[in-house]
């Protein structure tokens, strides 16, 4: 069983949240795509997601979608390490959650940049990404 991630593939914050997630799922639970791709974009389609509200993250989890501070929450969960203690955090109420997650996302580009291209994926990873 696996979970997919769809990520903003040009964001360099999320570029690297995606490997920080790499290094921390040994096991290879989650599979990789950004929003931008084709795949990205039927999932969204599929689950009816706002494509304008929901420009950063969507974990897809049996057959379920999560937005926002959820799917960060929820891929947390999965973790090695101390990681899964932040789970914890789901007790906030999601309008609160997601105030704070959405704020930080609105400002990503300005504080991490932006890249012209997605992410490309090194060789060692590759099959983790759809």
């Amino acid at each position: 069983m696996s979970a997919l991630i769809l990520f903003d593939g040009v964001c360099n914050f999320c570029n690297g949240a995606v490997n920080f997630v790499i290094d921390r799922d040994k096991a290879g639970y989650f599979k990789f795509a950004p929003l931008q791709s084709e795949i990205g974009e039927k999932v969204r389609d599929e689950h009816r997601i706002d494509k304008p509200e929901t420009d950063s993250i969507v974990l897809v989890e049996n057959g379920r979608a999560f937005t926002h501070s959820t799917a960060a929450l929820r891929i947390a969960r999965r973790l090695d390490g101390f990681w899964p203690v932040f789970y914890g955090l789901i007790i906030i109420p999601k309008p609160v959650r997601d105030l704070g997650y959405k704020l930080f996302a609105k400002y990503r580009y300005r504080l991490f940049g932006k890249l012209d291209t997605c992410m490309i994926p090194t060789p060692d990873v590759r099959a983790r990404f759809l």
